[in-house]
């Protein structure tokens, strides 16, 4: 993925001073909006990202194993299917690349304001125009198309001590590649679908890795494998087969609503497959209660693993529920008051998602 490296800031958009439509950001839903734009022949458009490239949490999220949990076929844009695929489910690289090839293909590259942070935008109903200020600048509109998307402002808890911390801290949508984490002693928080990607990785390096959970997920196994070169060839020359192919996918997802609109019967045969799961892969009595959910399937995300649990297994990780409460210079203290020393502090605390911040310097009407 070399071309992933290079920035697209010198094929920047110079900014305009109004434009029909603002798109504001340029990851999956940004660039989305902006290639059905030029599909239904409507050129009078900008896209503002704040980065210098686009691909949104796909840029920004390098982590070690980050890819996505839900299948290739489906995870992509309808009318840019794509029959090269290399897994049945992707890595981050991979997707970004997409991302990258689809903005350029479709002309939408050129169309994009690099560097240009969105800092406020409000509605004037007299001029029934938005005014977006930017970093670079302002900006008039007659529509404006939030594609913030929900993950893109990691998340860190206010700990106390946190600041004084002398070791290194990062969260896990800001990877520190630089920091070695060979032979640390590291303190994960958070047990979402970051850390269950990123933990396995890190655990055969560290000394000892402490993982605190709030609450344990739900894991299913994580029906990943190569996609052959047969099947690549397929999908090229009969692209009606990868439609079809995303039409499964898509059906099979969608048969589990009834599962979250409150059937029981599908939502025991689901917390079976996590529980079959749990038992196959944790030998450990009390870890294996330590990570058995006690709500039902559904009510948070379901994640997907194979190495997940067994990395937990390991002599060097351990699971710790009671929280953390504060941090010491070298040290985190759980609620129960014992203290582990720790070199480096890695949050999988997730994203702004219900509390996103762009949302506070959008205004519309009556300043609403």
């Amino acid at each position: 993925m070399e071309a992933a490296t290079i920035e697209r800031s010198d094929q920047a958009a110079a900014l305009p001073r109004e434009a029909r439509v603002v798109v504001v950001g340029a990851g999956f839903s940004g660039l989305g909006m902006a290639i059905r734009l030029v599909q239904a022949g409507i050129d009078d458009f900008v896209v503002l990202e704040r980065a210098q490239d686009v691909g949104g949490t796909w840029r920004d999220n390098t982590y070690p194993g980050c890819a996505c949990d839900v299948p290739s076929h489906l995870y992509s844009f309808s009318f840019a299917m794509n029959p090269d695929w290399s897994r049945t489910f992707s890595g981050q690289a991979e997707i970004w690349d997409y991302l990258r090839r689809c903005a350029d293909e479709h002309g939408v590259t050129e169309r994009v304001c690099f560097g240009h942070e969105v800092l406020d935008a409000s509605w004037d109903e007299t001029e029934r125009r938005w005014t977006v200020e930017t970093s670079q600048g302002p900006v008039r509109a007659q529509f404006l198309v939030m594609g913030t998307g929900g993950l893109s402002e990691p998340s860190v808890p206010h700990l106390p001590g946190l600041e004084e911390f002398e070791g290194k801290v990062f969260h896990s949508a800001a990877w520190d590649h630089d920091h070695d984490l060979t032979g640390e002693r590291v303190a994960v928080v958070g047990t979402g679908a970051s850390s269950i990607q990123f933990v396995p990785q890190i655990q055969p390096k560290v000394s000892s890795l402490h993982l605190f959970q709030r609450t344990p997920p739900w894991v299913m196994p994580r029906p990943d494998r190569d996609v052959t070169a047969l099947e690549r060839r397929v999908y090229r020359r009969l692209p009606a087969a990868q439609r079809a192919m995303r039409a499964a996918i898509y059906a099979g997802r969608e048969a589990l609503v009834p599962m979250l609109m409150g059937n029981r019967t599908l939502g025991r045969i689901v917390a079976g497959r996590g529980q079959q799961h749990i038992r196959s892969q944790v030998p450990d009595p009390d870890l294996r209660r330590k990570v058995t959910p006690d709500y039902a399937v559904g009510c948070k995300r379901i994640l997907i693993s194979n190495d997940y649990y067994p990395a937990l297994s390991q002599t060097n990780v351990e699971v710790v529920t009671e929280g953390m409460a504060r941090v010491g210079p070298r040290s985190v203290i759980a609620a129960d008051g014992t203290e582990r020393e720790v070199d480096t502090i890695i949050f999988g605390t997730g994203f702004h998602v219900t509390d996103l911040p762009a949302s506070a310097h959008v205004r519309g009407r009556d300043g609403t």
